[in-house]
């Protein structure tokens, strides 16, 4: 068994080392309800002049194409997207939890992908440099299934790369817990990429969480 696992990730390691970065999508996802911000949407909270969502969306462009997974439209979260040029999925079972927008978003990766990006839409301080550096510890690394984003100081965090060996258990996932288990699975083939300060785990869940971190930024 583990010869077969062997010889899957060299083969895995190869497809990887023949592609370009631009060949790994995002996978944005920006479909849950934002249900502890009691009335408000934090993925529409205004940041620089935009709603935090559109800021996200531009911050993964610019290091590779994106994809989002958003509620069904109608919705303002559809709007914010206007003129962007990413591809929009809607989720339409997203009151399931985190997977749906997953499987959702991952449907519409090109089956010629060599990888995938998970990246959530609500950290604020997450930036292009950062996405890119991931993206380029694919190739520097190759011998991992799975290549992510931590802090400063080495606590796993996002964005998250998983080899396109590992779609097919992605796309089982159910629930609100992410990819975690798949993660674990093939914990001895993931490679950590530290990112400056917490800007892989900082999110923003709530008005008190918006409150100090505007207070923190001076804003």
């Amino acid at each position: 068994m583990q010869m077969e696992h062997a010889c899957g990730d060299d083969t895995a390691a190869q497809r990887r080392h023949g592609s370009g970065m631009t060949d790994i999508p995002i996978l944005l996802l920006a479909a849950g309800l934002s249900s502890r911000m009691g009335q408000q949407d934090k993925l529409m909270q205004i940041i620089d002049g935009e709603p935090l969502l559109r800021r996200a969306a531009r911050t993964a462009q610019r290091a590779a194409p994106v994809i989002v997974a958003l509620p069904s439209a109608p919705h303002p979260r559809h709007d914010a997207l206007e003129s962007l040029g990413v591809v929009k999925v809607e989720i339409p079972d997203a009151d399931e939890g985190m997977n749906a927008s997953l499987r959702g978003a991952l449907s519409h990766v090109s089956t010629d992908a060599p990888a995938a990006m998970v990246l959530l839409a609500d950290l604020p301080d997450i930036t292009s440099e950062d996405l890119i550096a991931v993206l380029a510890s694919v190739k520097a690394h190759p011998d991992n299934l799975i290549w992510r984003g931590s802090t400063a100081n080495g606590k796993p965090g996002h964005p998250v790369v998983f080899d396109q060996s590992l779609f097919q258990h992605l796309r089982k996932l159910t629930g609100d817990a992410g990819a975690q288990s798949v993660v674990r699975a093939h914990a001895g083939n993931v490679h950590l990429h530290a990112l400056p300060g917490q800007n892989a785990l900082l999110d923003l869940d709530t008005p008190e969480d918006w409150a100090a971190w505007r207070a923190k930024r001076g804003t």
